[in-house]
């Protein structure tokens, strides 16, 4: 997938990725996608909340090595 932006968060743990993954966003244009890059497994249910919260659209994610990647769509 296409993205405009990289938001490298392993190593964090909640809520550090939600919040960088924030700031990012706030400074992208509508439209514009941002991939996230984590390892904290509990990003999982935060990244869906936050896209519901936000209505920043979570387009994917998936797993792979441990290592979570979300592509969310700036509002």
């Amino acid at each position: 997938m296409q993205f405009n932006r990289e938001l490298d968060a392993r190593g964090l743990n909640c809520p550090l990725p939600i919040l960088k993954a924030k700031k990012a966003l706030s400074e992208m244009i509508t439209g514009e996608v941002l991939r996230v890059i984590a390892t904290d497994p509990g990003s999982v249910r935060d990244f869906k909340a936050f896209s519901k919260q936000t209505g920043n659209e979570l387009l994917s994610h998936l797993e792979v090595s441990n290592e979570f990647e979300y592509f969310l769509k700036r509002k």
